[in-house]
């Protein structure tokens, strides 16, 4: 695939951003599906659409080869509409999936592997070149923290002791520019991963480090926590999936490997290095 014009869903958001990002420093013609106004890069191309409106996708998908794929909502309810739109037109899809979805052949237990499973059976299904891309927790979920941080200097979380693979999101999007321009991971649901387990206290440390100075976990129970997610806005069911499996990690972390660095030659950035790039994020 030489030069293909490629269609970013998800754009201002962290991942599709550095997509976006990426895709437009090499070179590569790439158009943004934005909602509403959105900044890019000259030369980006921002066109209006909605994943819960398929019928208002038919201008970004004019003349688009391929689509990076990330799908907004908990439930797979209308993205056999989008996928089909996304066929009349592409021939590539790069979907944004889970490594929560495992192997394929476990039955999906919680709410956000369930809709990532689907997701990735019918992009499966729909006869397009396809690539799922299965990261491990993203870095850029600390950025939730960040006004904590900001106002009391620090954090309270439950799961202290917690180790995750967390994977920054340009390395995410560094495999995904590989899936859409080259035919490497054609079929391919490739496992990303950070290159080592970082503890959340550890991580909060780290975002001290980066901001130049002192960030306390104070640790809180998971009923706590419970209740800080519903009152912050976040959606039960997002709760009650997300929670239950971070405290399974705590025996069995997830795997770690060199997947990113295999694949774009270059090895996974640390959490400290995404902590150092996002550090104004966590500043006064």
């Amino acid at each position: 695939m030489t030069q293909p014009r490629i269609l970013v869903a998800g754009a201002t958001g962290r991942v599709g951003g550095a997509v976006v990002a990426q895709l437009h420093a090499a070179g590569v013609p790439v158009r943004a599906l934005v909602r509403g106004e959105a900044d890019f890069p000259e030369g980006v191309q921002a066109v209006r659409g909605d994943l819960g409106d398929p019928a208002s996708l038919g201008a970004a998908l004019e003349g688009v080869d391929a689509v990076f794929l990330v799908w907004p909502f908990l439930s797979a309810e209308g993205a056999s509409d989008v996928i089909d739109a996304i066929g009349k037109r592409a021939r590539r899809v790069v979907y944004l999936s889970s490594a929560g979805v495992g192997n394929g052949e476990e039955e999906p237990g919680e709410a956000i592997t369930a809709f990532h499973a689907e997701l990735e059976r019918l992009v499966e299904a729909s006869g397009l070149e396809w690539t799922a891309l299965r990261p491990t927790g993203f870095a850029s979920n600390a950025l939730a923290w960040a006004e904590e941080v900001r106002t009391t200097g620090a954090v309270r979380a439950p799961l202290a002791r917690l180790a995750r693979p967390l994977i920054h999101e340009a390395d995410i999007a560094a495999v995904a520019v590989q899936a859409l321009t080259t035919d490497a991971l054609l079929g391919a649901r490739p496992l990303l991963t950070g290159p080592e387990l970082v503890s959340q206290e550890r991580q909060v440390a780290l975002i001290g480090e980066a901001i130049g100075r002192p960030v306390r976990f104070d640790e809180i129970t998971l009923a706590e926590a419970v209740e800080k997610m519903k009152a912050a806005g976040y959606p039960a069911e997002l709760v009650e999936a997300v929670l239950p499996v971070q405290a399974k990690m705590l025996a069995d972390p997830e795997p770690v490997n060199n997947e990113v660095e295999r694949i774009t030659g270059t090895p996974a950035r640390t959490f400290q290095k995404w902590a150092t790039d996002h550090a104004a994020d966590f500043d006064r």
